[in-house]
């Protein structure tokens, strides 16, 4: 009852400190948390209202040309205060330039200094109010500071700091965690997990249990009475609650994973309990926030904080892990020694490397017909994955006769619009998107597909981020047609495990993918191959033993009394 009670009280300043900062906000996450029906019956109502109310039924349906065309219709002749409301909405759904046409339109004054003031911050021109001495200098320390180490760790346990976890939230990062824990516990680690403050109340999932496991790994969270006022407040809470749990679990290294509020947790927590700390660059989170908006720069003071953020806790862990050599070239560049940054790359189960199942009966099961060629891909729907240029080089084969279906498993913010791509490009039930679906579920979508495509865009965080997906499809045995860019070059190499085209281009994929069409056996040894390569070099088992030699090298240099190398049997 006490977690219950712990958890209404959380959500309830969670939810005031949401309405104070941006109230514009709050209907879109009530949208999100209502159950299916109810969520329906609201856009129906928010339809037939017209205005604000309308605007937000089309936002959370995906309909976003509708959503501008009812936002300029409401702003004509409006209020000044009318006018703000519709601004703070376009603020909420980060449409900037909208903003700035209803902003223009709105008289002096500090309502219109303020809502310019929000837009800025939003937009990233101008960086977040953290508190002066958030991240200063001294804040986090470039150089891995001396510690008094301690002398009654658990040998072998790992106390990984996350983001966010299974079983509520099923994406590449939450795998990526899992696997690693259950490739460490079969390699005679002892991995524990540790999920960022509030979750999963943060993403409206209302689960208050301290301590969860999956698969027998152990999922710890950290649920404080009040959602904290602001990142000081978070950190100094999260440390007083991870703290407690260190002295607890007696972890002998920490191994933090993007992004900088993970990483700086751990390294205060490193300091105060003389504890190794690991951090695990998944991404380069300011290139992801810069390729959802073309107007966005490198120059823009959100960016430029991000990577001075991320920079510094790669400059003061005791060892960095990436996952790809390129990722590793960019840390290095930052000013991180060579010898302290290592790359454990995306890797899949041993069970990925087994025969797939009936394509077949999936092909049925899912309403493709028998002899189609299915050009596929499980992803995230977001803009830098480039799945506008699948779905218009479908439409290409179509058009020239090859029975072609595109079949895009996940979910995402353009997963709507890609939608409606399919039905201008005229793919009807050649195209298939049947959302984010459970990752035992995943190999089922493999065995339907004759191609896996990965065709993203030409952008900084595609050339310099290595995907998950494309190596789980490997392991499978499906060819692989990707951009031909940096980090992809280091998943597939051409004419051995698939072909690397041109990015942006759909004529240009069009082209490679009915080649293989036409080549049966060139898919095949393509496959076979992507599948070899997978099992020598990419498995959870051979990444555990990279971190096993990771964490013995960093516990090394603290130069314990006594110190025995990680994975020998633990002792209480």
């Amino acid at each position: 009852m006490r977690n219950f009670v712990k958890a209404g009280t959380f959500t309830a300043t969670l939810t005031w400190r949401h309405l104070r900062d941006e109230p514009a906000r709050l209907p879109l996450l009530a949208f999100r948390l209502l159950p299916g029906p109810l969520r329906r019956g609201a856009r129906g109502m928010g339809g037939r209202l017209g205005g604000l109310p309308r605007a937000y039924a089309l936002w959370d349906a995906g309909r976003r040309a509708e959503v501008l065309e009812t936002v300029r219709r409401a702003a004509h002749d409006a209020s000044p205060r009318h006018l703000a409301q519709l601004a703070a909405f376009t603020i909420a759904v980060e449409q900037p330039e909208l903003t700035a046409e209803l902003l223009a339109r709105l008289p002096e004054g500090r309502r219109r200094a303020g809502l310019a003031h929000r837009l800025a911050v939003r937009t990233g021109r101008v960086a977040p109010n953290d508190p002066p001495d958030q991240w200063n200098a001294n804040a986090v320390s470039v150089t891995v500071p001396e510690r008094t180490p301690r002398d009654d760790v658990v040998n072998g346990r790992v106390l990984h700091v996350v983001t966010n976890a299974l079983p509520h939230t099923n994406a590449g990062y939450t795998q990526r965690t899992h696997r690693i824990a259950l490739g460490q516990r079969a390699a005679g680690l002892d991995p524990q997990v540790l999920t960022r403050l509030g979750y999963p109340l943060t993403k409206g999932v209302p689960d208050p249990r301290p301590r969860v496991e999956v698969d027998g790994v152990a999922y710890h969270r950290m649920l404080p009475w009040t959602a904290p006022r602001d990142t000081a407040a978070e950190l100094r809470t999260s440390l007083r609650m991870a703290g407690r749990l260190v002295e607890r679990l007696r972890p002998q290294v920490l191994h933090a994973a993007s992004n900088h509020r993970n990483g700086r947790l751990a390294l205060e927590l490193g300091r105060r309990y003389g504890l190794p700390v690991v951090y695990e660059v998944r991404g380069f989170l300011e290139e992801s926030w810069l390729s959802r908006d073309p107007s966005r720069s490198t120059a823009d003071a959100f960016y430029r904080a991000e990577r001075e953020r991320e920079t510094a806790c790669m400059l003061a862990a005791d060892l960095v892990v990436t996952l790809g050599e390129t990722m590793r070239a960019d840390i290095v560049a930052r000013g991180v020694p060579e010898d302290r940054v290592i790359v454990v790359p995306n890797a899949v189960d041993e069970a990925f490397l087994e025969p797939l199942p009936d394509g077949a009966e999936q092909r049925a099961r899912i309403g493709i017909p028998a002899g189609a060629f299915v050009v596929g891909t499980t992803t995230s729907c977001y803009g830098y994955e480039g799945l506008t240029t699948l779905v218009d080089a479908v439409a290409l084969l179509r058009g020239r006769g090859v029975p072609a279906f595109a079949l895009v498993v996940g979910d995402g913010p353009e997963l709507a619009a890609l939608r409606r791509r399919a039905d201008e490009a005229g793919l009807g039930d050649a195209a298939l998107f049947p959302g984010r679906v459970p990752a035992g579920e995943v190999r089922g979508h493999h065995a339907a597909m004759d191609v896996f495509a990965v065709p993203r865009r030409d952008e900084r965080v595609s050339r310099l981020v290595t995907p998950l997906k494309p190596v789980e499809a490997m392991a499978g045995g499906l060819p692989v047609v990707a951009s031909d860019l940096p980090a992809l070059r280091e998943v597939v190499e051409p004419g051995v495990t698939g072909e690397l085209i041109p990015p942006d281009e759909s004529e240009a994929l069009s082209n490679c993918l009915e080649r293989l069409f036409y080549s049966p056996e060139l898919r095949a040894a393509y496959g076979e191959a992507a599948r070899e390569r997978v099992g020598r070099d990419r498995t959870w088992t051979a990444a555990a033993h990279r971190y096993i030699a990771a964490y013995t090298a960093v516990s090394d240099q603290l130069s314990r009394p006594g110190h025995r190398v990680m994975g020998q049997p633990a002792s209480e």
